[in-house]
């Protein structure tokens, strides 16, 4: 199946998330054949990183939004840990600081768009100035709507730049999130990841589950679009991603850039030097 098709909002598409199942998990895909597919698509992935950085003339910019516990964090070490970090990294945008808030809200976001020959990933997003914002009632709707546009317009214009932008919605059901909840308390390992906030903002999720359809409609765009994952199965979700990301990259027609130098001269200097040292090289 191509979830990128199945998957994707279209530009002026009107999304309603309570008519997407987040319980989905594809009648042809269990999980042991599901993780076998993500670990081909994984592959494929490398393989076009390494195209991608040695080609040096498109980006990959990656967006992971979701509700508390969705996922973002699975999804970059199951999906994205087969990417070398020589080419790729992830930026975290979390509470602005002073100085960020003393500037427009994209300032803090466009350093952090990936250069030719790199992937960017960003756990949590420029998009978190129209979501929380929205939903503490920090801006009000002409301020959410005009900067939605400029949302547009720096992904219309990274775009055009060579950056593919491919943006992911982890889509849990609130039943999960609570389950998630419970394992971060029951399992050492990720108590740290327990905060005062997972139930405070917890309270306010219909809201949220309204500013999120509101935002992704507004921005989803031919050149930027957004993917609506279906998140309750982990296993599912890696493989939707890695699929999108795979294919994504496949159709960029990436190749391995011709050498700069003669190989032909370069192989007799080789033979030459390798002669030389069989030989004992040069005598006094």
């Amino acid at each position: 199946m191509d979830y990128r098709k199945k998957f994707r909002v279209d530009p002026g598409d009107k999304l309603r998330l309570n008519k997407l199942d987040p319980a989905y998990k594809d009648e042809h895909a269990s999980e042991a054949e599901a993780k076998q597919e993500t670990e081909r698509f994984r592959e494929k992935l490398a393989h076009q990183q390494a195209l991608l950085y040695a080609e040096h003339k498109h980006s990959i910019l990656v967006v992971l939004q979701a509700l508390d516990a969705g996922g973002k964090d699975g999804t970059i070490k199951h999906v994205f840990g087969a990417l070398n970090p020589q080419g790729a990294h992830v930026a975290g945008f979390k509470q602005p600081s002073a100085a960020e808030l003393a500037h427009d809200f994209l300032w803090r976001v466009h350093p952090h768009a990936p250069a030719r020959g790199e992937i960017a990933i960003f756990n949590r997003s420029h998009y978190e100035d129209v979501l929380v914002t929205r939903v503490h009632k920090l801006i009000d709707k002409p301020t959410w709507t005009a900067r939605c546009q400029r949302i547009r317009d720096f992904e219309a214009l990274i775009a055009a730049n060579g950056t593919t932008v491919l943006k992911f919605f982890l889509h849990i059901s609130k039943e999960e999130q609570l389950a998630r909840f419970a394992q971060r308390l029951d399992d050492p390992a990720r108590n740290w990841k327990i905060s005062e906030s997972d139930y405070s903002e917890r309270a306010l999720w219909d809201d949220y589950i309204e500013a999120f359809e509101d935002a992704i409609s507004a921005t989803s765009a031919r050149e930027a679009p957004w993917y609506v994952i279906p998140s309750n199965h982990k296993w599912f979700r890696n493989l939707a991603v890695s699929q999108i990301m795979a294919d994504t990259m496949a159709e960029l027609g990436l190749a391995f850039p011709a050498p700069s130098v003669n190989l032909a001269d370069i192989r007799r200097k080789y033979h030459a030097a390798l002669k030389e040292e069989k030989g004992g090289g040069k005598k006094a």
